[in-house]
């Protein structure tokens, strides 16, 4: 066990296996000096590569300042799902981990929304890796998500979920825990921060609280933040606009087209959603078409022509990526497969699709399909 200090803050410990490192010792030291360096508020640079760091059966990845842009393995482009969730199944694993007061998931999906579930899902369709999005039903518990990415780290890499609540030290202290534990991403719910009215919430980028102190340290340390606008981009468009001009250099990801329903009020929030392009840090997930009410619930016809063919000009293919939102798409006609297949279907050119459904991923978490060496 290797322990750390960082400024003001109690000494962690991350286990790790000295014999199956792929880099020597020094490899996680430089992750330590990194962290310690943005504690001390250093100018310290540590341009290294991605160190991957391995113990008796996890991966940890650690994004230095230069970019990932491995999107294929054995000359394969790899397929990555960037948006699904996953939790304990309520037959066989939910006593183990246990479900966050209130968050239980919906009947019909308690029990196929495992991580073993999601794996034969994804082989059955051909998807070579994933990014697990830390899901309500857990809340702040990330001790199942974190076993799948121990359990499976070629497949998996994780993104947590920020606590609101929680001081500005302390949330950037869980957010270093996790960085070294295989997460790569963090997620902003705006519905968690206080309500201060109906259709109105504390703003994520309120000064001096913990929100902006995350996503600042997130720019530090290359980690993408992604942002669920769920009743409606209209609702944070300014805060979003806020967080973007404190922190220019934190990639903002925006789940399910941003929510721009395919309505009225939907359509002019479009048309925001459009306006952010002007932002080289923001990139947009092509997910979850079932949430835009698309009457086409085969094909989405309606998705493709009046969001995705105007956000694919906007924001080029290297700014989008592909997500499912596993397992609720498993209720949708189709299922998974179609999900995979209808995306995939809407590229005029190789090089557009291989970017949307895996190259963008790559580059804003880091490469997918590295294997954790046997004992």
């Amino acid at each position: 066990t290797t322990s750390f200090l960082t400024p003001k803050l109690k000494t962690y410990s991350f286990p790790y296996n000295t014999h199956s490192l792929l880099q020597p010792p020094l490899s996680f030291q430089l992750i330590q000096m990194k962290i310690l360096a943005l504690r001390y508020h250093s100018i310290v640079s540590i341009c290294v590569p991605s160190l991957f760091l391995f113990g008796s059966t996890s991966l940890f990845l650690f994004r230095s300042t230069a970019s990932m842009s491995t999107t294929t393995m054995n000359n394969k482009n790899l397929v990555i799902d960037s948006h699904l969730h996953v939790w304990a199944s309520a037959t066989t694993e939910s006593k183990t981990f246990p479900y966050a007061e209130g968050q239980d998931p919906p009947d019909s999906l308690k029990d196929v929304a495992s991580a073993s579930s999601l794996l034969k899902t994804m082989e059955s369709n051909g998807v070579d890796g994933a990014l697990i999005v830390q899901p309500i039903n857990h809340k702040f518990d990330h001790s199942y998500v974190s076993k799948a990415i121990e359990d499976y780290p070629e497949k998996f890499k994780g993104m947590m979920l920020h606590d609101p609540s929680l001081s500005s030290e302390n949330a950037i202290s869980k957010l270093e825990e996790l960085v070294l534990k295989g997460y790569v991403g963090v997620r902003f719910n705006p519905y968690l921060w206080p309500k201060i009215s109906d259709g109105e919430w504390k703003r994520m980028s309120s000064p001096n609280e913990s929100g902006i102190a995350v996503y600042k340290r997130c720019g530090e340390l290359k980690m993408p933040v992604g942002i669920m606008c769920f009743q409606g981009l209209q609702l944070h468009y300014d805060d979003i606009e806020a967080l973007l001009k404190a922190s220019p250099d934190t990639t903002l990801i925006l789940d399910h087209f941003g929510f721009t329903s395919l309505t009225d009020e939907g359509n002019k929030a479009f048309e925001q959603l459009l306006k952010l392009a002007a932002y080289p840090s923001v990139v947009i997930k092509i997910s979850a078409l079932f949430r835009l009410q698309d009457d086409d619930t085969k094909s989405f016809s309606r998705v493709k022509k009046e969001r995705f063919q105007p956000l694919l000009q906007a924001f080029g293919p290297e700014r989008l990526m592909f997500g499912s939102d596993f397992p609720f798409s498993l209720e949708q006609e189709g299922g998974y497969s179609n999900m995979v297949k209808v995306v995939s279907s809407w590229f005029e050119d190789e090089k557009s699709r291989n970017e949307v459904m895996g190259g963008t991923a790559a580059r804003c978490f880091g490469a997918w399909g590295i294997k954790v060496p046997q004992k």
